[in-house]
């Protein structure tokens, strides 16, 4: 007798495990579609931003002492950036400061924009904080509806 017939043993720990695992992929998935899915806001292309016209500060603290950003704008587009009243001290202590900040400045300045710009490996600390301050100044500086 020749029978093609075949039993299959099933566990229900297995199939619980199986389910739980489909279950998680779906969700992973479903996750990862939402997280990394175009936002609708970066697709459009940016206005240009309208300023109220003058000087605008921001700080950024360095052990004890304060470092002042200053963003000058007009109507329209960022005039410069640059640092106010550099301390000697400061430089000394942060000698990358007044480097990566006039190199910032000239691709702000250019751009309009602290968007896309770039920096070395060596400098992305320091630059990552003062594009932190010129943000905060430029902030200030927008036109409020």
């Amino acid at each position: 007798m020749s029978s093609k017939t075949k039993i299959v043993v099933l566990r229900m720990k297995e199939l619980i495990y199986t389910a739980v695992f489909l279950g998680l992929a779906v969700v992973l998935i479903t996750l990862f579609l939402v997280m990394f899915r175009p936002k609708p806001d970066a697709a459009s292309p940016s206005q240009p931003a309208s300023y109220v016209p003058g000087i605008y500060t921001s700080s950024i603290t360095l052990g004890s002492q304060n470092l002042n950003v200053e963003v000058a704008v007009d109507a329209q587009q960022i005039q410069s950036v640059c640092f106010v009243s550099l301390d000697e001290a400061v430089t000394t202590m942060y000698p990358l400061m007044q480097p990566v900040m006039e190199d910032l400045a000239d691709q702000i300045v250019k751009n309009q924009s602290t968007q896309n710009l770039s920096y070395s490996l060596e400098t992305r600390y320091t630059s990552q904080s003062l594009i932190g301050a010129i943000d905060r100044a430029l902030e200030k500086a927008k036109v409020r509806n």
